[in-house]
């Protein structure tokens, strides 16, 4: 271990991530070299030591916690800390939220996006709301999440912020993975289950290449795990973007029911991850909006465009990704709504060229990356009425929402929707009018 810093240090605010920033004292009064220490709250003064630095900024790693901050609360969780899933454990939940919508609130600023107006938050039950996780698996059986400071496993019994159905299937599953070792070499797990855990889908991923049939090991450890199973499958976990099923058994998706509506989720789909917020959150995206057309765009399994074909006459849902157009087109059957599978970009391109009519609204539910220049360019010159862009990166949304204000839209609305407690990670809504 580095040998500690020679001052304390006092943490001034959160950045994303979920460390806080400090700095070293510089000359002359000045601040010195900026700081990243995590398990830290803004307020504490701490003693700690650098693991890493960089030209502008050193990462440290907490020694002693000198001056804790009221907010300061034991972490549930023996875990945390070591387990790189949760960061901010050690804060009680309404500081948690602060601390979110400061560094929405700067990171917009940073950007040139007005914030003056007030910042909305959408929460729910903060523990167990996650309704799917993937866990690496130990020869032994046991398993865990990835370390917070490096690849190694952390092997854990439970998960404060899990479905509780999810850790049951995976203490069952990896006793048998461990007792029918010479079977498959699984490697990771990964269990979804749906609102009420009514039900639930396994997947086993392995880095075999050849193909296999264990059918009966299948059946075995299908009855083994709670009745709620309804599939087991095994996929190659490595290659392709679409990676190869090797083995499956059982019905291939479950049936999740939200905000008044069953989807149906395969294996693998992308699916809103938090169980108890998710039907409040599908109203905020689609509520209060009704025109002749509307698109959702990167829609995934269908779960704003069906929702939309309620109040608007024609739904166009476009989804690229070969895990989650089948599930859209099953969940948009019989509706208004049409099933495109393209791109975002390519689908724009084509409208923006044939000079279709534009929709009354376009709802944006983006990956981490968000929508770049090019999407951004054509939304601005399609110039829909109204356009509600979902994002779970407050740098990318801050990059577009700059590109989409400059030209022709105004920022109505902000939502700060914590979709996963516990975690730095925040997901916001805003709503954009035509000027």
């Amino acid at each position: 271990m580095n040998p500690p810093f020679t001052q304390p240090l006092a943490l001034e605010k959160p950045i994303y991530g979920g460390d806080c920033l400090a700095h070293l004292a510089g000359k002359d009064g000045k601040a010195g070299k900026s700081v990243f220490i995590p398990l830290t709250l803004p307020g504490e003064i701490v003693n700690a030591h650098p693991i890493e630095e960089k030209r502008n900024y050193i990462k440290a790693e907490l020694d002693e916690v000198l001056t804790p901050s009221p907010s300061r609360i034991p972490p549930p969780c023996p875990y945390f800390g070591s387990c790189g899933g949760c960061h901010y454990q050690h804060a009680n939940y309404p500081t948690q939220l602060a601390l979110k919508e400061q560094i929405l609130r700067e990171t917009l600023h940073r950007a040139g996006v007005s914030t003056s107006q007030e910042i909305a938050t959408l929460t729910a039950i903060p523990w167990a709301y996650r309704n799917r996780i993937r866990l690496a698996i130990l020869p032994d059986g046991s398993f865990g999440y990835r370390s917070r400071r490096s690849h190694d496993i952390v092997p854990i019994s439970e998960c404060s912020v899990a479905s509780p159905i999810l850790l049951r299937a995976a203490k069952i599953t990896g006793k048998f993975l461990a007792e029918n070792a010479n079977a498959v070499p699984i490697r990771e797990m990964e269990l979804f289950t749906n609102q009420n855990e009514s039900e639930l889908l396994l997947t086993l991923f392995t880095a075999a290449t050849s193909t296999i049939d264990p059918t009966s090991w299948l059946s075995a450890l299908l009855s083994a795990l709670p009745p709620e199973t309804t599939s087991i499958r095994i996929q190659q976990s490595e290659g392709a973007l679409n990676p190869k099923t090797l083995a499956a058994i059982g019905t291939p998706s479950l049936t999740y029911a939200t905000a008044g509506f069953n989807y149906q989720v395969p294996h693998g789909s992308f699916f809103q991850i938090n169980r108890y917020i998710l039907d409040d959150f599908t109203t905020l995206v689609t509520g209060n909006l009704a025109g002749k057309s509307a698109w959702d765009l990167y829609a995934g399994a269908g779960l704003f465009s069906r929702h939309l074909t309620q109040s608007f006459a024609e739904v166009h849902a476009v989804e690229i990704a070969p895990s989650a157009y089948p599930a859209l087109q099953q969940n948009l059957a019989n509706t208004t709504s049409h099933a495109i599978n393209s791109t975002t970009l390519d689908y724009l391109h084509l409208n923006r060229e044939n000079r279709e009519p534009r929709p009354d609204l376009i709802v944006l539910d983006p990956p981490r990356a968000g929508l770049g220049e090019e999407v951004t360019t054509l939304l601005n010159a399609i110039h829909a009425p109204e356009m509600v862009y979902v994002s779970c990166d407050p740098s990318t949304l801050a990059r577009d929402l700059r590109a989409l204000t400059q030209e022709r839209y105004t920022l109505h609305s902000l939502t700060l929707v914590d979709m996963f407690p516990q975690t730095f990670h925040l997901e916001t809504v805003a709503r954009l009018r035509r000027k």
